[in-house]
């Protein structure tokens, strides 16, 4: 990625090593930490190198030169001013320069503006969001509409205890997974994968385990938008999905609807009330139409924060024959391991990089569990 603010701005931590040995490197690292458990090779997912995150936020930095993006340094000493992000993906980058001069040329724009993030979609659309120290009235609204309208986006503005909402507050993204293409309504508020491309390259590895699985029920923690729930579903009978957000709740069933998918249930559950529900520990008034004992799961998905899975989760999900894990921290999937291989081997095993010139990594994981001689 050619980028004139390698090695000052800080959201890029890796800036001087070529791709591929930074790739290699990832490799390299998780493979050490997955190899106690019987892992030789790793499938490798790389990205591009640039224009590849649709989502983005910006500091706004104010100077005599007017407002300016910015991003925390990379020495951590203050911020540095930036006219372009080389990493977005180009509905982004080509609505950055616009937006900004606009800003510029209007005080009521720019006045107490703090942050702006972008929401964006392979298809052009984008959702803006401007973030401040004040409140909003009408002149402001009339001048963000027809900011709309110049940059052919959604626009919404944030302050204390506000939100206005001029248009709409989601994109809509139209993936190819599966040979099929899947439309996913992304909230502003909601989280969603970053990459559009490692995305889809990570759903369908998924699918190719389910593929190889074919029958029973599906269970799914960590759900989020149903992003990995959608597509899967169709290789199985039915599904059980939980999320702990409402908003992300919100979205999966719209999404469900969006591609006319029938055979899923989601339920507004941390891991940790999913597990305790599924093991009879207690009850709640969210599954009063749930009959739990008429699944047969097969499979279950996990895709948990950074934190990795709690005990309880790992004990229980140690009882499906078949796992797909999906992680964004390869030590707490490496910790989580030692419990997991006491019952299943790693079958499947893949690094994703979501996010070149950064040490961040994604795994997955696919174990099935050992068979009894009995």
């Amino acid at each position: 990625m050619n980028c004139k603010y390698f090695g000052v701005c800080g959201s890029c931590n890796i800036y001087n090593v070529p791709y591929e040995e930074e790739l290699k490197s990832k490799e390299k690292e998780v493979l050490f930490l997955v190899s106690p458990f019987g892992v030789t090779k790793l499938e490798v997912f790389s990205a591009n190198e640039s224009n590849y995150r649709a989502r983005a936020e910006f500091r706004i930095w104010h100077n005599k030169n007017g407002a300016n993006y910015a991003m925390g340094r990379l020495d951590r000493n203050g911020a540095v001013t930036i006219d372009s992000c080389p990493k977005v993906i180009e509905p982004i980058e080509k609505r950055m320069k616009p937006l900004i001069e606009a800003i510029n040329s209007s005080n009521n724009l720019k006045n107490r503006l703090f942050t702006v993030e972008f929401l964006a979609t392979t298809t052009n659309e984008c959702l803006i969001t401007m973030i401040y120290h004040k409140k909003l009235d009408s002149s402001w609204e009339e001048e963000a509409r027809e900011l709309e309208k110049k940059l052919n986006s959604s626009i919404m503005g944030r302050s204390r205890k506000q939100k206005v909402v001029l248009s709409r507050e989601f994109v809509t993204e139209r993936l190819l997974i599966d040979k099929k293409e899947y439309l996913y309504r992304y909230y502003e508020s909601g989280f969603t994968q970053p990459n559009p491309a490692i995305n889809i390259k990570m759903v369908n590895w998924a699918i190719e385990r389910a593929k190889s699985i074919g029958f029973g029920d599906f269970l799914e923690s960590y759900c989020g938008l149903g992003n990995f729930t959608i597509p899967i579903s169709k290789y199985f009978s039915r599904v059980l999905a939980t999320e702990i957000s409402k908003r992300s709740i919100q979205s999966a069933k719209e999404n469900c609807e969006l591609n006319g998918v029938e055979n899923i249930e989601f339920i507004r559950l941390s891991s940790e009330e999913m597990t305790q529900a599924l093991n009879r520990e207690r009850e709640f008034r969210r599954l009063k139409n749930i009959d739990l004992d008429s699944y047969n799961f097969s499979t279950v998905l996990v895709d948990p924060p950074r934190a990795g899975l709690d005990s309880a989760t790992i004990e229980l999900i140690s009882k499906i024959d078949n796992i797909i894990y999906i992680s964004c921290n390869p030590k707490t999937l490496a910790r989580d391991l030692e419990e997991l291989t006491l019952t299943h081997t790693i079958d499947k095993s893949a690094i994703f990089d979501q996010f070149p010139h950064t040490h961040h990594i994604e795994s997955g994981v696919f174990l099935q569990k050992i068979k009894s001689n009995t």
